[in-house]
């Protein structure tokens, strides 16, 4: 039943599902809503099943309908990965990788590898998407990113990835220059607690990790703090008031040099991590994507050590 499947079926059932009503579906494959209530007919007809349960709204996939919009994801996901291959078997200069990123890759090693890069490709086309772990991940897991580069996820995170580490990296305690705390001598966490703080949210990992620094000193985290992974937002509050943040070094490194911040001399033990690139454990890369993972190896190879990690 399911050889009856046309691509033109998996789309138009990934589509309802994404967004949950045919017109909006219709609207986004650029069809009529006529011609998507038919193709979802004769693909229900096909499997001799419901795949939505119509409701005043929308369409809500049944159990059967979940399996195959899953599924239709990585099909669909994989079908344009190899046109992708073959347009750069043809061409040799072009391509597309689209890459996640987390905040400490963001600010010098993927810009780095994608200037390189790009000299030799520049008809290659490179979509970055910024986000957290726990939304760039499941992306990855089914398709939508080719590779995802940043602090590597935790071991109960790790299920069906690849993972190659680049460089160690660890979080720093930022503030403005000029901030009343650079005049202090012999500074330790716990003269740090009557500062307002900038903070990752709590359910993330770095957030976790900062958390168990303050208690390793036997010391309770800062209690008042503005909960944000928001860099251009942080970075403002920084730069304008006397706030302390807590940033990856990579981050923290190459505002410091701008002169835009300060770095605090305190090492965060806890927060110490493996900074690399995570890919689908059964996913073949497209020739591009390979190539950019090879940029980002040779990039990584040349970034300053930060000065913290022999200490911990």
């Amino acid at each position: 039943m399911m050889s009856r499947l046309t691509m033109r079926h998996l789309r138009i059932v990934l589509a309802i599902a994404e967004h949950g009503n045919l017109v909006a579906a219709a609207r986004h494959l650029n069809i009529t809503q006529s011609a998507i209530t038919k193709a979802l007919q004769e693909a229900e007809a096909h499997l001799g099943i419901e795949l939505f349960t119509r409701t005043n709204r929308g369409a809500i996939p049944t159990e059967y309908g979940e399996v195959l919009a899953t599924h239709a994801q990585l099909i669909v996901a994989q079908l344009d990965h190899a046109a992708g291959a073959i347009h750069d078997l043809r061409d040799g200069s072009g391509g597309r990788v689209i890459v996640g990123t987390l905040l400490m890759a963001s600010s010098d090693l993927l810009p780095r590898a994608i200037i390189a890069l790009r000299k030799d490709r520049p008809r290659l086309m490179i979509s970055v998407v910024e986000g957290t772990n726990d939304r760039l991940l499941p992306d990855l897991r089914v398709g939508r990113l080719d590779l995802v580069v940043g602090r590597l996820p935790e071991f109960h995170e790790r299920a069906e990835l690849l993972q190659e580490m680049l460089v160690l990296d660890i979080a720093c305690i930022v503030v403005r220059p000029g901030h009343p705390v650079l005049a202090r001598k012999k500074l330790k966490l716990a003269d740090l607690l009557g500062f307002d703080w900038i903070l990752p949210r709590p359910e993330t990992t770095l957030r976790r990790h900062i958390d168990d620094a303050f208690r390793d000193e036997n010391i309770e985290p800062p209690s008042h703090a503005v909960d944000s992974v928001s860099q251009l937002t942080n970075r403002r509050l920084v730069m304008n008031a006397d706030y302390l943040a807590v940033w990856p070094w990579m981050v923290a490194n190459t505002e410091a040099k701008a002169g835009n911040i300060a770095i605090l001399p305190l090492a965060l033990r806890s927060t110490v991590g493996p900074v690399g690139i995570s890919t689908r454990a059964q996913a073949k890369l497209s020739p591009a994507a390979e190539m950019f993972i090879h940029s980002l190896r040779n990039v990584a190879a040349t970034l300053e050590t930060c000065p913290f990690l022999p200490d911990v």
